[in-house]
């Protein structure tokens, strides 16, 4: 299974945090409203995932979702929020979760209207948990277009370009209050292992919250922190 993208909450506007990584040396762009949930995102693509800077764009509409993504954003109001994983399959993969022990929510439908006004859609697989201090379980999403045809399509708009197709991750790091629960856990979740096709997950014991702590990409040269999350990053200019 691969990262699909990893959420970052944020009060900061997408014009906004898209500047500040681009005036770092970077390619990220304005991503587009969620109508239906009342928010709005910067993104930043690497060559098979991307970073999803999330925002509340409309409070009102937000607070009348009902949408596990949007709730937990409320909650944590800043950093980094949890990582999606890719499927092809969302109806199969829920009845896998469900034998593994695992309520779930959905697959439902979700979209979201770009600058351009494009309607780009897909589904969305929740695990059924309590929004809280304890680490949030991934959630799985299904696109529209097939996996080619939808990356062929970022790259003709100017949303991946070759730098970056040289953001390759090394690992997503969680800090975690009991690590050998944490692991069986999501171990269990994924079938068996915490490698994933296109980067590690990686848990170390802390305190508090437990939440993602950091993104490691390869050829890290510096840290770069923004809105409390760490990003270990390659340096481009």
């Amino acid at each position: 299974m691969k990262l699909d993208h990893l959420v970052h909450f944020t009060r900061t506007s997408p014009a906004t945090t898209s500047r500040y990584w681009n005036d770092a040396g970077f390619h990220a762009i304005i991503g587009g409203s969620h109508k239906n949930w009342g928010t709005q995102n910067a993104l930043m693509y690497g060559p098979d995932y991307y970073i999803e800077w999330l925002t509340v764009e409309d409070e009102g509409v937000a607070a009348r979702s009902n949408h596990p993504l949007i709730e937990h954003l409320r909650y944590d109001q800043q950093g980094f929020g949890t990582i999606c994983l890719r499927s092809e399959n969302l109806e199969l993969l829920a009845k896998q979760l469900e034998s593994r022990g695992f309520q779930t929510i959905g697959p439902t439908d979700a979209e979201r209207r770009t600058e351009t006004g494009e309607l780009i859609r897909w589904k969305m697989l929740f695990i059924d948990q309590t929004i809280s201090v304890a680490l949030p379980l991934p959630f799985f999403i299904e696109w529209e277009e097939a996996d080619e045809a939808r990356l062929a399509g970022l790259k003709s708009k100017g949303a991946i370009q070759e730098l970056n197709e040289q953001l390759q991750l090394d690992a997503l790091v969680f800090s975690v209050n009991n690590l050998e629960q944490s692991e069986d856990q999501w171990k269990k979740l994924l079938g068996g292992s915490l490698a994933l096709d296109n980067c590690r997950l990686v848990f170390q014991e802390g305190t508090g919250k437990e939440r993602l702590s950091k993104v490691r990409f390869a050829s890290a040269e510096q840290e770069l922190v923004f809105e409390q999350g760490v990003y270990q990053m390659p340096r481009f200019q």
